[in-house]
């Protein structure tokens, strides 16, 4: 079964965030929408009804995805050295 890419994912956390500190830092209607459309987005990816469930799920894909084992889920360079993330 195909799943949500976990590089996607990790962007719309990471913009997810972004925009939540910047809406608590000063609100403004055009970082609202977009802050809307990232939350719906991973929703629908990680089919969830809320975006606290959402996240969760996310967080559980970059964690398995972390430490499968092959090359998708490789956390060293080939090396033994932790890649930073």
């Amino acid at each position: 079964m195909l799943g949500p890419d976990p590089k996607v994912v990790r962007q719309l956390l990471t913009r997810y965030a972004t925009l939540q500190i910047a809406q608590a830092e000063r609100y403004t209607p055009a970082a609202a929408r977009e802050l809307n459309d990232v939350s719906h987005t991973l929703c629908v990816m990680m089919g969830a009804s809320g975006i606290h469930d959402a996240i969760a799920q996310a967080d559980a894909l970059l964690v398995r995805t972390r430490s499968a084992p092959g090359p998708a889920g490789r956390t060293d360079g080939g090396n033994g050295l932790s890649l930073a993330v």
